[in-house]
């Protein structure tokens, strides 16, 4: 899929939006969330404009793999990995996704409830 114009994320990706970067490759970028709903709460984002996870599979990206291989290695250079940390993945608005570009959400420093939401 091509890069989005609007898309806020696509915007990040390339530059054209200011965000603290903890980790970019030639696939996926990890930034801190400026709207944090923990005390560390990143987001790991494919650099190409891939809206959820339908579009992911059907493109054969394998970028979901990659996304919480980069979760790990930012969790561990954060040193919040041995604490835990929690791993979330919206697929579509009704599962409360409101960037429509695919992104995981990694989040720390407190005790989270379970059932999520």
């Amino acid at each position: 899929m091509a890069e989005n114009d609007d898309c806020i994320f696509c915007k990040v990706a390339r530059g054209k939006l200011p965000a603290y970067i903890l980790y970019k490759d030639d696939h996926v970028v990890a930034f801190h969330d400026i709207n944090p709903q923990a005390p560390v709460h990143v987001l790991i984002v494919p650099i190409k404009h891939i809206p959820d996870l339908e579009a992911e599979a059907e493109e054969g990206e394998g970028l979901v793999g990659r996304m919480f291989q980069v979760a790990a290695r930012v969790a561990g250079e954060l040193r919040f990995a041995k604490n835990g940390y929690r791993l979330v993945l919206n697929n579509g608005a009704g599962a409360g996704q409101i960037v429509p570009h695919l992104h995981l959400h990694m989040m720390s420093g407190r005790r989270f409830a379970w059932p999520p939401g």
